[in-house]
């Protein structure tokens, strides 16, 4: 059944705690805990000395109070003996200098000592505690981040993998376009990471491409590593990692593919903003995250308080906002929810990132809240095997979001701001949506938006012509197909190398940046910001024209297209929107395919299905300050801000 749990951090706390906390957590809930991921300096205070009773009297603690277990390996914080010791293991910066130690996160994923002593401590937890019935699960690591570090470790690495890629030097030179400026290698001992304080569009944009993929490798390489000494020790358990939206993310992909199951630090806002076009929903990266193995996630860590460390406290949550966000989070396909943390810290940086409990160790709104979550859950007793099945899907990238963050192409456009735009359009309407990557079988969906695929390979454009010739419904957005999978561009008219299958031509473009235009569609006036495309139809195409600016540069061209291609269709859409412009697009392509959707839910109100044979949850969750009341399918629908009602009906 999905269940709900705390991380906790025994280690912070006198022994005569430990109990007590045990027994409040049952008493209010708690089914899982996570421990243990930042600990390696109390499990090991000198090298080779070990320590794990304080653990096995966690383990014991917890078990004996029916609650589940999950160990973190703690690589992420390497103590300060190792540094010391081995210097050679602190990651380099970009200055070619050991960075200063800090708090957490200082260690080179190619250093041997580190992944000799991992190695170690790994293993001894592994036999430790194998046959431990409540533990019934291991994370790797903490929020791993693509390596930024330049060590000459890493960069030999780099250029090992670079000559395995390319063959020959020259061939690189080519296909990166290495004598712009008098770039051209020599060998492939010139290579180097990207040294300097250098704004990252003054380098090649191919090589950095190259660079932020091998550096997501690294990442998922160092998660591997360790997945492979869990899974030769404990042979039934379950491994995960955690991940978020880092300023330098992991493929997600490539990180979670030899993993059992994706795993999500969701932190909500817990203060709105005040602009009614902003895009705040966190549905978003939960279907994203349940795409990463198109399958059921973890939560590791959800918003319990105030978040506050290398930033002051964010606004408290809002009344409601610790039970409704749990349950949104239960609603898009999570499994298990655990909430950072149990008890806020009374010492170190996150003293003022708040849990459950303030340092006061009293009861609060937020605990009370989440009792009543865990209530709730009880007594639907919703199935690990309830999935959601959905008939559209988003193409997401990590390519095109490293190649777009690499060369931005408009004031203030991001790569996130049109995938979110037409998931929101989507939502809306009462639908759900994966969200999944081009290389994903398609086959199963009526309706696949590709919005900003900046760049990808041929064999995802044939996925996606055939997609449409057996029946299917593209969709394409602006800065789509403009490049190749080495960062270059093709002498060929946008979208290259599928215009065949739009029926047009992108004829000219203008980066709008915060200006904005106006565009028509169905008579209807709506505002186009960042980007604008005017599109040329092809005379031999069954293509017609949907829409126009009817104001700005590309006043009376088109920006709306839907051509015939074999038994399906594909749109393409020139201009970047708001929300009622995604909301407009999505019903008019919905229209045209026959796919239904419900048309008046208030807005920010969310509606998610989870199924198995025998049972439906339909989860009806108001993401707002305020209530709601409307009519859902014949029935007077109320919810307070906040409130996620849910409907439990038999098959």
């Amino acid at each position: 059944m999905v269940t709900l749990g705390v991380d906790y951090y025994p280690e912070h706390w006198d022994k005569s705690l430990w109990r007590e906390d045990a027994e409040r957590m049952k008493q209010a809930g708690v089914s899982i805990i996570r421990i243990g991921e930042f600990a390696w300096s109390v499990l090991e205070p000198e090298e080779g000395r070990f320590e794990f009773e304080w653990l096995d009297e966690t383990v014991r603690i917890f078990s004996d109070a029916g609650i589940d277990i999950i160990i973190g390996t703690p690589t992420n914080c390497p103590p300060r003996w190792l540094y010391e010791k081995y210097p050679e293991a602190i990651w380099t910066d970009r200055s070619g200098k050991k960075i200063a130690l800090g708090i957490r996160g200082h260690r080179c994923y190619s250093s041997p000592v580190v992944r000799e002593r991992s190695e170690l401590l790994i293993r001894k937890l592994c036999e430790r505690y194998k046959d431990e019935p409540h533990v019934i699960g291991w994370q790797t690591d903490n929020e791993l981040e693509a390596s930024q570090c330049c060590c000459e470790l890493c960069n030999d690495r780099f250029r090992k993998r670079l000559k395995a890629k390319y063959g020959s030097i020259d061939k690189l030179n080519d296909l990166w376009g290495m004598n712009v400026w008098s770039g051209s290698y020599s060998s492939f001992e010139q290579i180097d990471p990207p040294y300097g304080t250098y704004n990252i569009g003054w380098y090649n944009p191919s090589y950095m491409l190259e660079w932020e993929r091998f550096g997501k490798e690294l990442a998922a390489d160092f998660s591997n590593f360790q997945a492979r000494i869990i899974r030769s020790i404990c042979k039934d358990t379950i491994i995960t990692t955690n991940t978020w939206f880092c300023e330098y993310p992991p493929d997600f992909y490539d990180l979670f593919r030899e993993l059992d199951v994706a795993s999500y630090d969701n932190y909500p806002v817990s203060r709105l903003p005040d602009d009614p076009d902003a895009l705040y929903t966190h549905a978003f990266h939960l279907d994203l995250i349940r795409g990463i193995k198109n399958k059921n996630f973890w939560i590791m860590e959800q918003l319990a308080g105030p978040a506050g460390c290398w930033s002051p406290p964010s606004a408290a949550p809002r009344k409601g906002m610790i039970k409704g966000y749990g349950m949104q989070a239960v609603a898009h396909g999570a499994d298990k929810v655990i909430f950072f943390r149990w008890r806020s810290a009374s010492k170190g940086a996150e003293m003022f990132w708040f849990g459950l409990l303030d340092h006061s160790n009293r009861d609060t709104r937020r605990l009370g809240e989440f009792t009543q979550l865990a209530n709730e859950l009880r007594s639907l007793s919703i199935p690990e095997d309830s999935i959601i099945k959905n008939d559209t899907a988003l193409l997401y990238s990590p390519d095109c979001d490293t190649a777009l963050y690499l060369q931005k192409q408009s004031y203030g456009l991001h790569y996130y701001d049109q995938l979110k735009g037409c998931h929101d359009g989507i939502t809306s309407l009462g639908k759900g949506c994966d969200i999944v990557s081009p290389e994903t079988d398609l086959s199963s969906y009526k309706t696949v938006i590709a919005p900003a695929l900046f760049m990808c390979s041929d064999k995802v454009k044939q996925s996606l012509r055939d997609f449409v010739k057996n029946g299917g419904t593209l969709v394409i957005t602006p800065r789509s197909f403009i490049k190749n999978t080495e960062n270059t561009c093709p002498m060929e008219p946008v979208p290259c190398g599928i215009d065949d299958v739009s029926g047009c031509i992108v004829s000219e473009f203008e980066p709008l940046g915060y200006n904005r235009v106006k565009v028509n569609i169905d008579g209807n006036e709506y505002d186009a910001e960042k980007w604008s495309e005017s599109l040329e139809l092809s005379s031999d195409a069954e293509v017609s024209a949907l829409g126009e600016f009817t104001s700005g540069t590309l006043e009376g061209e088109t920006f709306l297209t839907c051509n015939k291609f074999g038994k399906g269709q594909c749109w393409y859409v020139g201009a970047v929107g708001r929300r009622d412009f995604y909301k407009a697009l999505m019903k008019k392509i919905y229209d045209a395919n026959g796919t239904p959707y419900i048309t008046d839910l208030p807005r920010n109100v969310e509606l998610t299905v989870r199924e198995n044979n025998d049972q439906s949850f339909t989860f009806i969750f108001n993401n707002n300050e305020h209530p709601e009341t409307f009519v859902l399918n014949g029935k007077t629908i109320e919810l307070s801000a906040f409130e996620c009602k849910v409907i439990k009906e038999g098959k």
